[in-house]
């Protein structure tokens, strides 16, 4: 029978491994898990990002569809140029700018898994895709103000530097690795 001390608990060579791991492993382990994660995350946003942007092709076929059934039915319309515009419809337009925004998310995704950063250059082009798509269709709308106009462009001035600087004051490759 094992010797017990006085306070009734085996002896220390006795008493069961309890592993010990140092901070600098926990950190490790934990980092590793993160970043696992993290890719797991993003890999599951890129599939949904493609689905998304099969859709939108998919709804940008059958806009097409729609303004060549409406041509084909035959537009009233005093010109035939005039004509296919009002046939094309603010949807078709709509659509085919957010599959450039969607093509656009879909880089930043996969440079993403690429990468492990987020880049300003990708980043600000995307913000720069959507910022047209939104004057593209508040133009065609004919509903934008001076005021929206003169604000979208100076965010678009903005995403344009930040775009070029982006370009200009790329770390040294020996830094991105």
């Amino acid at each position: 029978m094992p010797e017990k001390t006085p306070a009734g608990d085996p002896p220390p060579s006795l008493s069961p491994a309890i592993p010990i791991i140092s901070p600098a492993v926990l950190k490790s382990k934990t980092l590793v898990f993160y970043g696992r994660a993290l890719d797991a995350i993003v890999t599951v946003l890129v599939i949904v990002m493609l689905l998304t942007l099969i859709g939108a092709l998919v709804g940008l076929g059958l806009d097409f569809a729609t303004a060549a059934a409406a041509l084909r039915a035959g537009v009233k319309t005093h010109s035939l140029a005039h004509g296919i515009v009002d046939a094309m419809d603010r949807e078709l337009v709509i659509d085919v700018l957010s599959v450039f925004v969607l093509i656009e998310l879909f880089r930043t995704f996969t440079d993403y898994l690429e990468f492990h950063r987020v880049r300003l250059r990708v980043l600000s082009e995307v913000g720069i895709a959507f910022i047209m798509r939104e004057i593209f269709v508040g133009l065609y709308d004919h509903q934008m103000e001076w005021p929206e106009i003169l604000a979208l462009a100076a965010l678009l001035a903005v995403l344009v530097t930040a775009r070029i600087a982006a370009v200009q004051f790329q770390p040294p490759r020996d830094t991105l690795e």
